[in-house]
């Protein structure tokens, strides 16, 4: 049976009301699209790049490139979702979580992945849109919004890492008063087929913000390059006459 690539996508809706984000659901729904596509390694730039994120969350069924090495086995695309306590980023002065101190705020709006088998290892495509508001302290400037995709195993035994990639997302804020809305679109996750594959039915696909690894980024950045230490020159030793 040919190799299926599989998308499901969420929606979030979002409303200012002062400073807070009122949420409601959108609902979710799932569709397959027959054909699997061919390897990221095959993917040509313009490839990539013709496939925005509007046609990603429309549910497009433009049609990909066939995957090398034959038929592929049909397995559950892992679904997606937004991990709980990082669905809202929240920009203020260091300890300083006062409502007038915030500068900005940003939620989810939708996010939803793709994904596909080529020879023992399923690959991902993931994207995510959201919304930053402005908040009191905040006005128009850039900002890099913080993005962590990562693949988990959890199971009643716990919860065990496949993968995981931060990611930080370069926003332009302008001055509209019903938000900045920013995306982004990664397809370099893979990880190899677990044994037996029904293991995938306890995997889960999570994004969230990590304010705190952008934080250690910063700091790593911030950190003094030490100078490489000269050799001493040896000193003139007196000739004897």
């Amino acid at each position: 049976m040919p190799g299926i690539m599989r998308m499901r996508w969420c929606g979030h809706g979002g409303l200012a009301a002062m400073l807070s984000l009122a949420f409601f659901s959108a609902g979710c729904s799932s569709s397959g699209v027959p054909g699997a596509p061919s390897a990221p390694a095959a993917e040509t730039p313009a490839a990539s790049s013709s496939w925005g994120i509007s046609n990603f969350f429309s549910g497009s069924s433009a049609k990909a490139p066939q995957a090398a090495g034959g038929p592929q086995p049909e397995l559950n695309c892992p679904p997606i979702e937004v991990r709980q306590g990082a669905s809202t980023l929240t920009v203020a002065p260091p300890g300083d979580r006062s409502t007038m101190s915030v500068r900005y705020q940003a939620s989810f709006l939708r996010e939803a992945r793709q994904c596909y088998t080529s020879n023992g290892v399923m690959v991902l495509k993931v994207g995510v849109e959201g919304r930053i508001i402005v908040g009191p302290a905040g006005g128009p400037g850039q900002i890099d919004v913080p993005l962590r995709i990562a693949v988990v195993q959890e199971t009643p035994g716990g919860m065990r890492p496949i993968v995981s990639k931060f990611i930080r997302i370069p926003t332009a804020i302008a001055g509209n008063p019903d938000g900045t809305v920013f995306s982004h679109i990664e397809d370099g996750l893979s990880f190899p087929l677990p044994t037996p594959t029904a293991a995938l039915d306890d995997y889960i696909v999570y994004v969230g913000f990590d304010p705190q690894s952008a934080q250690a980024q910063d700091a790593e950045q911030a950190k003094p390059k030490s100078k490489p230490k000269t050799k001493a020159k040896p000193k003139p030793t007196a000739s004897a006459n």
